[in-house]
């Protein structure tokens, strides 16, 4: 089973969301990432939030379409999506997806971000139209081939990372010792059909990105 979950930012940064369909995917809808579900002609199985981004009608509508629509009082502990995502990683999915994450206000990224962060042992990917964003932590780590993502990007979430290496890639790494703060592994590409990072202590962030218009 995969779990994919929308959120509500701006569509011009979404991907295709049918593209990411399929008989085993379970979709979940954040505020008005809900609507913006149905509107790509995908039923939620659930949705989240405090709706606070659509108009009252809007929200009876979801109600008479949908049979879990879970609304949240707008004071909370929580944003929508770690609302959503909490429940999401109870499901013990094979992975996680979420989009419209990205895009609009930054305090909602970085936010999302910081949900990565939370759940940095689950595989968990933050997609838009430009971006595959995941976290790791130490271990060796295959990185496929992709067109589409040419760069890849690896920016430590912690203070250190220490014994980075990065085999298959334009720009090589051995033993490396990166700092948080760094731009040493920023916009770094594959060579061959696959490669492998490593890293013996830390957390890392990759970003498998394209330039605007290639995807």
């Amino acid at each position: 089973m995969f779990i994919h979950i929308v959120g509500g930012g701006p569509n011009e940064h979404l991907p295709s969301l049918s593209s990411y369909d399929g008989e085993h995917v379970q979709w979940i809808g954040v505020d008005r990432g809900t609507k913006t579900l149905l509107e790509a002609g995908i039923r939620p199985i659930k949705a989240f939030g405090d709706f606070d981004s659509l108009t009252t009608e809007e929200i009876l509508s979801l109600q008479k379409m949908l049979n879990d629509l879970d609304i949240w009082p707008a004071e909370k502990d929580k944003t929508d999506m770690e609302i959503a995502l909490d429940w999401a990683v109870r499901q013990k999915a094979e992975k996680i997806r979420i989009f419209g994450a990205t895009g609009g206000r930054l305090d909602h990224l970085f936010g999302n971000v910081q949900l990565l962060i939370k759940y940095a042992e689950k595989p968990i990917e933050m997609i838009d139209k430009q971006n595959i964003v995941t976290i790791h932590l130490p271990g060796t780590h295959t990185v496929s081939y992709d067109q589409r993502y040419r760069y890849v990007s690896y920016i430590p979430i912690s203070d250190d990372i220490k014994g980075m290496m990065l085999e298959g890639f334009k720009y090589p790494l051995t033993n490396c010792h990166i700092f948080r703060g760094s731009t040493l592994c920023i916009s770094n590409e594959l060579i061959q059909a696959s490669g492998t990072f490593s890293f013996s202590e830390g957390i890392l962030m990759m970003i498998r990105s394209s330039d605007a218009g290639t995807i």
